[in-house]
This record gives C-alpha cells, structure tokens and sequence, in this order.
C-alpha cells in the first residue's frame, strides 16, 4: 500500500486544481492548446465532442499503466488523487460559463497565461511525487530511465500533440501553442530542478 503525505496530497489537490482551471478558462477558449495527453483532451473534445474530463481519465489511467513499475506505488497513489482532482474540478467549471472570454482574442496573453497554470500546477504536482497528467508520468519514467531532462520529453511529446493538432487550430495559434508548452515545460523542469537540489543538499 502507497503511503501518501497529507500535506502532499492537499498541494497536489490544489494544484490539480489550477490545472482544470487553466486548461478551461484559457485553452479550452483561446484555441491555444497544450501538448502530451492536456492536448489530446482537447483533440478529442474538437473531433469527438468527448468531454476532457472523462476523456483525460482514461488517457491517464492508460498511460500511469504503462509506467507504473517504473514509477513506484507512492507515485500511482499521488497520481490517482491529482487525476480524479483534476476532472471532478474540470467537470465543475464546465458548470460555468468561462471567467475570460476576451482570452480569444488574446493569443500571446493566453499563452503565456496558460503555461503558467499548467506549468505551476503539473511543477507542484511533480515536486510532491505525482502528476495530474498521463504524459507527466511517462515523462518522469523515461527521464529516470534514459537521465534525460524531463523538459525535453515533454518537448518531443507536446511537438507531436500540436502537429496533429494542426487539423483544427490555425497555424497562428499553433505557434502560441509552441510558446506554452515550451514556457510550461521550463517551469515544470525549474520547479523539478529545485526539488532535486534541495534534496542533494539535505
């Protein structure tokens, strides 16, 4: 059995959070979308008309299943409570309409915007030994893995997200896009970095 932190799992709680708040109020309006499995949410949403926050659930669930020997029990447990967070808060925002319309209109505000609550959020939920999305977990596994940068993974990840998002997003936006996820991950690998070297300095 995992032995889960409480205090971890309340900053995982509320980070998980910002992330349904962010992907609703600013992607999910703006047309500036995320890569890894927050994008493909958003790929199905457009095509399927599936809602991400049944949509994300699955895709996660998929992808913690991949990588759960890698990633230990602790991980999975963290994991499991950003997850269900995380779509319970999505399902609940979608009961209103959203709080910046006016984003559409705002391509770079959006962006940068957007890789804030995504790369605060995923950064805190990483820091506390989960993730509230699938590609995060793939990600940590393949940077213990092969003692890659996790920034990097998620680049390769995202960049394969937004070329398939081409179908329905502008090329315009898909360069906001770019901005966001490269800006996310940097914060997501500081946020990281830091855990690391306080760990190393204890």
């Amino acid at each position: 059995m995992p032995k889960l932190k409480p205090i971890n799992c309340i900053v995982i709680i509320l980070a998980s959070i910002l992330q349904a708040f962010g992907i609703y109020n600013v992607h999910a309006l703006s047309s500036v979308t995320e890569g890894g499995v927050l994008g493909a949410t958003l790929l199905l949403q457009h095509w399927l008309h599936i809602s991400p926050a049944l949509s994300s659930l699955v895709l996660n669930l998929l992808c913690y299943l991949l990588g759960w020997k890698t990633l230990g029990r602790d991980f999975i447990g963290y994991s499991f409570v950003s997850i269900i967070t995380y779509s319970l808060a999505y399902a609940l925002c979608e009961q209103y309409p959203p709080l910046w319309p006016g984003l559409a209109d705002l391509p770079l505000v959006a962006a940068i915007a957007g890789a804030l609550f995504i790369g605060i959020g995923a950064g805190f939920c990483v820091r506390c030994g989960g993730a509230t999305a699938g590609d995060d977990a793939l990600a940590m596994s393949l940077s213990h893995i092969f003692r890659i940068p996790i920034e990097r993974i998620y680049l390769v990840s995202d960049l394969i997200v937004l070329a398939l998002s081409l179908g329905y997003i502008q090329l315009g936006r898909i360069a906001y896009s770019l901005l966001t996820v490269i800006l996310s991950g940097q914060i997501i690998g500081l946020i990281q970095k830091a855990k690391l070297s306080k760990m190393q300095n204890a």
